[in-house]
């Protein structure tokens, strides 16, 4: 074989999601386009707000000097301090630019963090259902993923994660708000895990970091919010993008921000920048760091995905199917009918409906639906899921 053993498991094990989306581009060739209801992926449809355009349109009239050429590895000075101009706002925390790299999406802030700080073999938590890449992530730089269960309200079960931790446990990385199921952990959640950790890191003599995935961190309803990790455990680290918030999915914008009062700053930020050159990233995009630090505190409409949340749950609800009903992010993860939730979702295929088994974040027996697509699509849905829920005798 021309490839890797190592790619080929990869390669087998797959991704539901890109399973998915390509038996969607097979029914939307045979049935056409408008006639097949793909819910399969987190790809918005909300356009960004106006201010991005009114910043992008700036710099195409008046460019910058040298504003396509390299820069430093950690990205522009004068991004990172806009970053941490509002993360200190924010927080409270005195944040500054030596505590921002900005990287290539949150994507690429995982990928450097874990080359940074994982030796073969070191242990990383992760709690199911997660995003499907994470376990990708973690074996890209030779680390070993510990997946735990969650309660009902997908929240992590923490007499669980104490048993886990050893001593080969490097890191704990959460996702509030969660993909796929739109969990938001609370602050007593957080300041217990915190607390949690510095046992932990008492017990073995070695730091444990907490990671936090805070992709979604913006895309919050009714009134409720994520709180910030830093507060509850020094050693943390936080990876996020402008992919969700500004609806920049394919421009690959996001930051890696580090506690400043990390024991260990000074050399994870080291660590962090060599990383995202050696890693092929190089840089963030030049363009949209430009951008994106005038943006530090705009965001999409969220009320427009809490109608579409509210429209979506309502009538999953009605038809009979269980549903936590999400806090955050743009992901509903029902429970399957059936036992087996990629024999349920086959099902939904015969009446073109596309969503993806929760086996593919690590829970079988849910599925995930998104709900970042256009009104038509969602409305259009509904027949299907009707359908089977009268097949299996839901209502």
């Amino acid at each position: 074989m021309s490839i890797s053993e190592r790619v080929q498991k990869s390669m087998a094990q797959g991704s539901w999601i890109r399973k998915m989306f390509e038996v969607g581009a097979s029914l939307k060739q045979q049935y056409g386009e408008e006639n097949v209801f793909d819910l399969t992926l987190g790809n918005p449809v909300i356009e960004p707000p106006a201010e991005f355009h009114r910043e992008l349109k700036k710099l195409a009239e008046n460019p910058l000097p040298g504003m396509h050429r390299y820069m430093q590895n950690a990205g522009y000075v004068e991004t990172r301090a806009a970053v941490a101009a509002q993360l200190s706002l924010e927080t409270g925390i005195k944040f500054t630019a030596n505590h921002i790299i900005m990287t290539c999406g949150a994507a690429g802030a995982l990928n450097v963090v874990l080359k940074t700080i994982l030796n073969p073999g070191d242990e990383v938590v992760i709690f199911a259902p997660f995003f499907a890449e994470y376990i990708n992530y973690i074996d890209n730089h030779g680390g070993v993923t510990r997946v735990l269960p969650t309660d009902e309200q997908f929240v992590p079960k923490l007499d669980v994660l104490e048993t886990a931790i050893g001593a080969k446990t490097k890191a704990v990385l959460i996702n509030s708000p969660n993909n796929p199921s739109g969990a938001v952990y609370g602050e007593d959640f957080i300041h217990q895990l915190g607390e949690l950790l510095r046992k932990k890191e008492a017990q073995y003599g070695v730091p444990i970091f907490l990671i936090s995935d805070e992709a979604y961190r913006k895309i919050i309803y009714d009134g409720q919010n994520y709180p910030f990790v830093w507060p509850h455990h020094q050693q943390s680290i936080v990876a996020t993008s402008h992919s969700k918030d500004l609806a920049l999915p394919g421009e690959r914008i996001g930051y890696i921000a580090v506690h400043p009062s990390c024991s260990q700053r000074e050399e994870l930020v080291d660590g962090f920048i060599h990383c995202n050159r050696i890693l092929g990233y190089v840089n963030a995009p030049a363009l949209m760091q430009h951008v994106v630090s005038h943006l530090q505190s705009v965001t999409v409409p969220v009320t427009e995905y809490q109608r579409k949340r509210d429209f979506l749950y309502n009538h999953l609800n009605e038809m009979g199917y269980s549903v936590m009903k999400p806090q955050g992010a743009f992901y509903m993860f029902p429970k399957s009918p059936l036992e087996d939730d990629v024999a349920f979702v086959r099902e939904l295929q015969q009446w073109l409906v596309l969503t993806v088994p929760g086996r593919g974040f690590g829970a079988p027996g849910y599925f995930r639906v998104s709900y970042c697509v256009d009104d038509k699509t969602l409305e259009g849905s509904l027949t299907g899921f009707r359908k089977a829920a009268q097949k299996f005798n839901l209502c």
